[in-house]
């Protein structure tokens, strides 16, 4: 299965990040911190993230954006 970031879902979809946080109804500084680090996002935008994003969560990698990369290239 592959999975992407929350910032490349985002991205994906042709939001930018204040779009996107603006239907989230968060403010642009809160969506990216949930980019580089989505472990402890909060419910209410998780389950919005399928609706919003059209991918479903099984296909985001949940967790620090920087230990993706790393899990990524160790298996790339």
């Amino acid at each position: 299965m592959i999975k992407v970031t929350l910032r490349a879902a985002r991205v994906n979809t042709g939001l930018s990040l204040i779009e996107a946080s603006k239907i989230f109804g968060i403010n642009k500084d809160t969506l990216a911190k949930y980019e580089k680090d989505s472990s402890n996002i909060p419910r209410s935008i998780f389950i919005q993230i399928e609706e919003i994003y059209k991918i479903p969560v099984d296909n985001i990698f949940f967790g620090q954006q920087s230990e993706f990369f790393r899990k990524f290239k160790q298996t790339g």
